[in-house]
């Protein structure tokens, strides 16, 4: 029973691991054949060339851009083209005043978008509501019909911010019209403003800011819940305050869901438009609110970047665009290409000599790690955008030594049982179950500092600690999926378990003495550890006689004469008795 379950456990596994195969490579080639992505992983910067944009700041007048905030536009940009952290761009800056964002392929309008949106979002109570175009001047409201304010707001929804000049304009403001869009882009927080939601077709008066779009911690898209919890179509984008947005928003929607019409709404204002006017509610307290409004995922996606990577200090326009070959080029690649196939080839040869047949068991694995690692990379290439530089073309190669050191450990670990006296299924069980903690170490330390150096570093370093951490989980689901239930399936053939001698296991390559002596002995378990044992002694001793000094040496031989001279002494004295 014990025998067999260990075989019923190696068939699961290399059946799992087959059906993981299976399906990588369906998503593979159904990417490939309907045009999502090609055969191959998608290339970064410095292999495949791209595109170089120049952003220049959008200023008025003699307006002057300091150094942090040219500092903080790169961050921010950075943060937005490089949202996964693994598409390889560089962000720079030139002249000290315009910044250089330098792309992999070719980026798309959103793309672009993205990079020169201020995105500065702030939250701002409805005061009036109306229709999208100017109000014709022959139906325009009286002077003497003009609201009139009786006093100081109270707060930002107190209709008395609304004077007879502000609703005049507010009549006359046309929401197509560019420059009346531009006066909502520069609107002062402290005051009310007059901006337009193109989504229903309407415009308002809106109070001054109670929320900047600073006090915003993560914006995420996702499908909506019902009241039940189940999932519903609508597309939202979820908004996390910090803590002091979260106490602001409770009193403002305590405030709001007192008032009725238009006054019950909460404005959300993007660069001087909005982008959604919901009624309010409830309270809500806990700082999550949702904006809904028929957003679909990628515009829901979209608009949740801009919020999560915060609001640029300063506006940029494309002063320049150009393709821009790679950098370092096909050669490089091929060079680093060929040092990996070179590094392979001498990891196969090293395994055969050192484990014969064995080794073969290494080369499967090793080959089945490359094409997991392979359909990994061309799929975060489609899902995440993930492009592949010359750094991380090195943490492969890397990787192939740290592979492979996965294989020795476990196959010198069963040998060691061999040497105990145990059979071959018996060592393979017990062997791995010491090497698999080895094995686990090695590989938490490897993905750790994967981890840690994607972390602190930037740039094509990131890449190279992306793929290091990828292998090393590859390794391990190879090394328990395939590596070891092979080993347990072999462990039952003739061929390995009576040790011959292309097997990698023959007794007399290790110092094993065969269980079946002859005559009808058998070695006793244990036995080949004595023997062992005493090689080993007799080894070090004369190791150690080898790195004695002269008086050492001449002191240690006087020692054994004297008591060679004792023993003969004694000897006699007994043969005389």
């Amino acid at each position: 029973m014990s025998s067999i379950r260990p075989v019923k456990q190696a068939r699961k596994a290399l059946l799992w691991l087959l059906i993981v195969f299976i399906i990588a490579t369906g998503v593979l080639v159904a990417g490939a054949t309907t045009g999502k992505t090609g055969w191959g992983p998608k290339l970064a910067l410095d292999l495949e060339g791209g595109t170089e944009m120049i952003l220049a700041p959008r200023v008025q007048g003699d307006q002057q851009i300091n150094q942090e905030q040219l500092d903080q536009a790169v961050e921010i940009i950075r943060q937005r083209v490089n949202g996964n952290g693994v598409t390889e761009s560089e962000v720079t800056t030139q002249s000290g005043r315009n910044v250089v964002v330098s792309m992999p392929g070719t980026p798309d309008q959103a793309t672009r978008d993205l990079i020169q949106a201020s995105a500065a979002m702030e939250f701002r109570p409805v005061l009036v509501s109306g229709s999208y175009e100017a109000t014709p001047k022959d139906q325009r409201t009286a002077t003497a019909d003009l609201p009139k304010p009786n006093g100081k707001p109270k707060n930002a929804s107190d209709t008395n911010w609304v004077t007879a000049d502000l609703y005049q304009k507010f009549e006359a403001f046309d929401c197509t019209n560019d420059e009346d869009k531009k006066s909502s882009e520069d609107a002062d927080p402290k005051e009310p403003m007059i901006s337009c939601d193109s989504s229903v077709g309407a415009k308002y008066i809106l109070g001054p800011q109670e929320i900047p779009g600073d006090q915003i911690s993560d914006a995420y898209a996702q499908l909506a819940r019902g009241v039940n919890g189940s999932v519903t179509g609508e597309w939202v984008v979820v908004i996390e305050f910090n803590q002091q947005g979260t106490k602001t928003f409770a009193d403002t929607t305590q405030r709001l869901i007192a008032l009725q019409g238009a006054q019950n709404q909460f404005a959300i204002v993007l660069d001087g438009q909005i982008i959604s006017a919901p009624t309010t509610n409830a309270v809500i307290s806990d700082g999550r609110p949702q904006i809904s409004g028929g957003f679909t995922q990628e515009t829901s996606q979209a608009l949740a970047e801009q919020l999560k990577y915060g609001a640029l200090p300063i506006s940029f326009d494309i002063q320049s665009e150009r393709q821009v070959s790679a950098t370092l080029g096909a050669d490089q690649l091929t060079a680093g290409l060929i040092a990996g196939i070179i590094g392979l080839g001498l990891v196969f040869v090293y395994s055969l000599f050192q484990y014969r047949a064995l080794g073969i068991v290494t080369i499967a694995s090793l080959l089945v790690s490359g094409v997991l690692t392979y359909l990994a990379l061309v799929l975060l290439g489609w899902g995440m955008n993930y492009r592949l530089s010359l750094a991380g073309v090195a943490g492969l190669i890397v990787a192939i030594g740290l592979i492979a050191d996965s294989f020795i450990v476990y196959f010198e670990r069963v040998r060691d049982e061999l040497r105990e006296g145990r059979p071959l299924a018996s060592a393979v069980d017990v062997g791995w179950g010491r090497a698999k903690r080895t094995i686990l170490a090695s590989k938490a330390v490897n993905v750790l500092a994967a981890v840690v150096l994607y972390i602190v570093a930037v740039g094509n370093v990131r890449g190279f600690a992306f793929t290091l951490g990828l292998t090393a989980i590859i390794d391990l689901v190879v090394v328990y999926g395939l590596t070891h239930p092979t080993l347990v399936l072999l462990a039952r053939t003739k061929f390995f378990a009576d040790g011959h001698r292309l097997s990698g296991l023959d007794p007399s390559l290790m110092g094993v003495e065969p269980l079946y002596k002859g005559a009808g002995q058998i070695r006793r378990f244990g036995e080949n550890v004595e023997a062992n044992r005493g090689k080993k002694n007799a080894k070090a001793s004369g190791e150690a006689a080898k790195r004695m000094t002269i008086a050492e040496r001449r002191r240690a031989e006087a020692a054994q004469s004297k008591q060679s001279g004792t023993a003969e002494t004694k000897a006699q004295e007994e043969n005389n008795e």
